[in-house]
């Protein structure tokens, strides 16, 4: 045993030995993420580093760093070498962006498969499909606020008491208005727009018809995710439910959290106005008005610090507090 354990220090102890321990661990075990984006904000940060589960959901098809290539087949059609257990309403999940796998998103699962989901102005409504009375809800929601619409029982904003960071705050644009934008101009999203009878919601007009809110059905072994900043999140309204093959695993730990975004960005964010955060200037620029020398000046010398309150924490009980900014 001993002369076992002398070979496998030597070989752990080798350039080798120590190239295919750290691709092991970023194959099976764990791998590094950063946070690109704002959809995830208060919960998670643009700038947060963060170590993800890879057998969270199952052992995902591994993929060569960086270039993302499958380094083995698909062999059970369901993108992974050892299937597992599903994402869970609620979870945070680290998956391929259906649209393009070789980049990973963060969002947090809403609906699973059979659940079906109203979204409005600043509302998100899911039906169930396994919790078919008032007295299955109250006791998984016992805050949520339950209302019958088409006779069925749906559940408004059902995550947000318990989360925190979830918040309905748009950046210079009204994501409900956009996504009926979209589906004017044929470009293809993953809600329909209808008109619910007694849904205490702002009614808009397309060809002539009232629409007052937006319809998903979530398909078999998919899942319906959304960014928990909702007015400011590219997720599955847009491009549809995520499927089980593209599920690679649940954010775990901060390592580090970095704020390095310009006041450039901050102030006016990309050509769509996506990462803009006025929020985060007037916090740093308290009285000075956000659009003046003086507060860029402040933004800029705190740029680069270290949110040392994220560092070490654990997603799964940070969630549950009030944010760090």
């Amino acid at each position: 045993m001993k002369k076992i354990a002398n070979h496998l220090y030597r070989f752990s102890s080798s350039w080798t030995g120590t190239v295919i321990i750290v691709l092991f661990l970023i194959f099976f075990v764990a791998q590094s993420f950063v946070i690109p984006s704002g959809s995830m904000k208060r919960t998670e940060l643009i700038g947060d580093f963060l170590f993800a589960k890879k057998f969270s959901y199952g052992i995902p098809i591994p993929h060569l760093p960086w270039l993302e290539l499958p380094l083995l087949p698909d062999f059970n059609g369901n993108g992974h070498l050892i299937e597992g257990p599903r994402p869970q309403r609620e979870d945070i999940v680290i998956f391929r962006y259906p649209k393009n796998p070789k980049v990973h998103y963060v969002k947090r699962c809403v609906a699973v498969g059979g659940d079906e989901l109203l979204y409005a102005d600043k509302k998100l409504l899911i039906h169930f499909h396994d919790l078919t009375d008032e007295k299955s809800i109250k006791s998984k929601y016992s805050h949520a606020k339950i209302v019958t619409l088409r006779d069925k029982l749906w559940v408004e904003n059902p995550y947000m008491n318990k989360y925190p960071g979830i918040q309905y705050v748009p950046e210079g644009h009204n994501i409900f208005e956009v996504l009926l934008q979209y589906y004017i101009y044929n470009k293809k999203i993953d809600v329909i727009p209808i008109m619910v009878d007694g849904l205490d919601a702002p009614v808009y007009s397309i060809d002539g018809k009232p629409i007052n809110a937006l319809y998903a059905k979530v398909e078999k072994d998919h899942f319906y995710m959304m960014g928990d900043n909702r007015d400011n999140s590219n997720d599955s309204r847009f491009w549809g439910s995520v499927p089980y093959s593209l599920i690679v695993g649940k954010p775990w730990l901060i390592y580090m959290s970095l704020e390095h975004r310009s006041y450039d960005r901050v102030f006016k964010g990309d050509q769509y106005g996506s990462g803009r955060d006025h929020a985060g200037l007037k916090r740093v620029c308290g009285d000075v008005a956000i659009d003046s020398k003086a507060c860029e000046k402040l933004w800029d010398r705190q740029r680069f610090t270290v949110r040392w309150g994220r560092v070490g924490r654990r997603i799964n009980s940070l969630e549950l507090e009030k944010p760090i900014q």
